[in-house]
């Protein structure tokens, strides 16, 4: 099981970072909600419901220069049972415009996740940022 919940998060990640729509849309649940908080800025969210949160990560791509990848690591899964599971992970948020690399932010995602169909989708995100961007 945890095997599984680290591949959503990874599939997650890499389907954000190429705005990937319908794989985000495989990996997340219908409801999902999203909040994001950043030191010394208010709290963004929550995000609710998929259309919203894939329409937040297209205005997101769009604003963004470079390429963004968002590294998670340390993924380790907080609490599982057969159909819910919380997953913490480690991020390190890069941008490479062809010209330099440049370290964007680091933080601390937390997944929850509800099992649906078969597979596991991202019922809640909540991302705290160590820095303002």
């Amino acid at each position: 099981m945890i095997a599984e919940l680290q591949q959503t998060v990874a599939n997650f990640a890499h389907a954000l970072d190429e705005l990937n729509v319908p794989e985000l849309e495989t990996v997340l649940t219908e409801d999902t909600t999203w909040t994001i908080t950043m030191p010394g800025k208010p709290l963004l969210g929550p995000v609710a419901g998929r259309a919203a949160v894939l329409d937040f990560i297209r205005a997101g791509h769009s604003a963004q220069t470079g390429r963004v990848r968002h590294h998670l690591g340390n993924v380790a899964a907080a609490k599982a049972d057969a159909a819910t599971a919380e997953v913490r992970a480690y991020l390190l948020q890069t941008r490479n415009t062809g010209e330099r690399i440049q370290l964007i932010s680091t933080g601390v995602y937390m997944f929850s996740l509800r099992r649906y169909d078969g597979r596991w989708r991202i019922a809640e995100l909540a991302l705290t940022l160590d820095n303002a961007f």
